[in-house]
């Protein structure tokens, strides 16, 4: 098996309503997702992915398919954060993201993981899966997903 890594940035806010510090206040963060694949490398001849676990074009496309196109400059809010999600409501058309628990990094990658490997685990038929999805909040701050 081989890896590849695929990285993705996208930007967001959210709130983290209980947090005892500044995290309670809306803010946001440009998020960098980190998709890693393991497969074996395709030997179909004439293929356009010939030698590679997966074209990183395809990667991109899929993962803003079904994920960054849909966090991307969103609200990431946590369905018990009423008082947010009620002021969100009063916005026709604003971009919310509802999550059925705090959009910490932590959640938010274990989040990210369930939806992704679902559109990449066997995709095209091979024998390919997400083995890993790190999302960094800062640069210097990021939670990891391994399968």
């Amino acid at each position: 098996m081989i890896t590849i890594t695929r990285k993705l940035e996208f930007d967001a806010g959210h709130r983290i309503p209980d947090h005892r510090s500044q995290c309670r206040n809306l803010h946001g963060h440009r998020y960098v997702l980190e998709i890693t694949l393991a497969g074996e490398v395709s030997r179909e001849s004439g293929a356009s992915d010939n030698g590679m676990v997966m074209d990183f074009a395809d990667v991109k496309a899929l993962a803003n398919e079904h994920l960054v196109s849909v966090w991307d400059h969103a609200f990431l809010v946590y369905e018990g954060d009423t008082a947010v999600r009620n002021f969100l409501d009063t916005m026709p058309e604003h971009k919310t993201v509802v999550f059925d628990r705090v959009p910490t990094v932590e959640n938010l990658a274990a989040a990210a993981f369930d939806k992704l490997s679902h559109v990449f685990d066997a995709h095209y038929g091979r024998d390919l899966r997400l083995v890993r999805l790190r999302l960094y909040e800062t640069p210097n701050c990021w939670s990891e997903v391994t399968a």
